[in-house]
């Protein structure tokens, strides 16, 4: 199974000089819930901004120019290469690259809805087309919403 993960405002942004934008209580929470004891796959900006492996996970970093070196942390040179290390569960976790190439691949993609518009947004989530998966919405709060896209069967 590969799923992807992220949370993007009213606006698609995703980031912001190099971090998230937003820090609201709660939006993490799936995150963590879904990737806790499976793979994570991010690119080294996506790593860089986080700043260290996660714990009780798999951190798996595609990067061409940096190799990472930690407990539960690899760094491979590519998605393929990064999908034949990763555990039967792998979530795509960021950045813009890595969701534009998975999308394609994914089977679900869990995507939070940030209710508020970023102006000084410089890192945008793909634009991807909405008739291949069912959404549903998984839950509401005040500041976000949380949307499950699944990939529909083809006949």
């Amino acid at each position: 199974m590969v799923g992807l993960i992220v949370a993007r405002s009213k606006n698609n942004v995703i980031g912001a000089n190099g971090t998230i934008p937003w820090r609201i209580k709660g939006e993490q929470t799936q995150f963590k819930e879904l990737t806790t004891n499976n793979s994570i796959i991010m690119g080294r900006k996506t790593y860089e901004d986080i700043g260290h492996p996660l714990p009780n996970r798999l951190n798996i970093v595609v990067s061409r120019t940096v190799n990472y070196e930690d407990e539960n942390l690899i760094t491979v040179k590519s998605l393929e290469e990064a999908l034949k290390l990763a555990t039967d569960k792998v979530y795509i976790v960021g950045g813009y690259s890595l969701f534009e190439e998975t999308i394609p691949l994914v089977d679900v993609m869990y995507i939070t809805e940030i209710d508020m518009e970023i102006e000084n947004g410089d890192v945008f989530f793909p634009e991807f087309d909405e008739s291949v998966f069912d959404k549903e919405l998984t839950e509401e709060q005040e500041l976000f919403k949380r949307y499950t896209y699944t990939k529909k069967l083809i006949n």
